[in-house]
């Protein structure tokens, strides 16, 4: 048994073989730069967001999808892979804009379409459109949220500009369009303790999320966040204890919930702090030894759904 639900486990028992995720980068902003909510994006977002490994947005999605798989097929033996929506808020679109954008991505070797955005830009028009691209291409939708922390306060110091109620929402609505949902979240937030990392744990699993995607805080230049680093507003949390948050994190989440990953990675050159300068794999690898070294596994102390902690007792008599 595995330590926990691995995603590239989860890809192999799915879809029978290795699949690999393409980044693709359409034009598209947030709301949270553009002035509707806010101007500077959260306090850790660059000017690239997440896709600094991206081809330029200018490029047809059809174009990025093939240059990408051109040179992953043959380098990884790979025949399937996930278009994956990845940079800024990729709902925040006209609704024609956005359905032209998932129609381009559509080919016979896409088995999944991921698509990154934020809790508080999902919306039943799109979601239905959606849906009808899942029944009609049998493909697989996958809407990644980023909600990073369930601590309100920590929420509203990283300029987020949403809540944990937009959260809760969006999860409802993907969920009920027979979609599914990936979570972000970030588990060394210095303002954040190990029980806010535990009860974010327990809100994915009551709320079914399907996956989550946890990341080691990066700083960057030309940051808010990267001026708190400078000038020692913030300071980051010790390895050791992102290890240990991590595991506490497994061992309070669902064993339904797929992992798809456990550290982040930063762009190059323009990172103050990033993995305590250390391998992600590294990293990983110390969290799982450790976790051998604990006897824990994702779950093992998953017990906050359907009364179990208190009623079991009282049902086995």
């Amino acid at each position: 048994m595995e330590l926990y639900n691995k995603f590239s486990t989860y890809l192999k028992n799915r879809y029978g073989e290795k699949v690999y995720k393409i980044p693709i980068n359409v034009p598209v902003t947030c709301p949270n730069r553009d002035g509707t909510i806010g101007k500077s994006g959260c306090i850790f977002c660059g000017d690239e967001g997440a896709g600094f490994e991206t081809i330029d947005n200018c490029v047809p999605v059809g174009i990025q999808l093939q240059r990408n798989i051109e040179y992953i097929g043959p380098k990884y033996n790979s025949r399937k892979f996930i278009a994956y929506f990845q940079n800024f808020t990729n709902t925040y679109l006209e609704l024609s804009k956005f359905r032209e954008y998932i129609n381009a991505s559509i080919r016979s070797d896409i088995v999944a379409i991921y698509i990154s955005t934020r809790p508080d830009v999902i919306n039943d028009r799109y979601l239905e459109f959606l849906k009808k691209t899942k029944e009609e291409y049998n493909v697989d939708i996958v809407i990644e949220l980023g909600l990073q922390t369930i601590n309100i306060r920590t929420l509203k110091f990283l300029e987020r500009g949403h809540t944990l109620a937009h959260f809760v929402d969006a999860v409802l609505r993907i969920k009920k369009y027979g979609l599914y949902v990936c979570a972000h979240m970030i588990l060394d937030i210095p303002l954040d303790d190990i029980d806010d990392v535990i009860e974010g744990a327990r809100m994915l699993s009551v709320l079914r999320v399907d996956q989550v995607k946890c990341h080691s805080m990066y700083i960057l230049d030309n940051t808010k966040l990267g001026s708190y680093y400078k000038e020692g507003k913030i300071v980051p949390i010790k390895k050791e204890e992102y290890i240990d948050r991590t595991i506490n994190f497994l061992e309070n989440l669902s064993c339904d919930v797929v992992v798809q990953r456990l550290l982040g990675r930063a762009p190059k050159g323009k990172t103050l702090f990033c993995n305590w300068d250390t391998s992600w794999w590294k990293i990983q690898d110390k969290i799982e030894k450790e976790m051998i070294a604990r006897g824990s596994y994702q779950g093992k102390k998953c017990d906050c759904m359907n009364g179990v902690k208190i009623l079991s007792r009282l049902i086995d008599k």
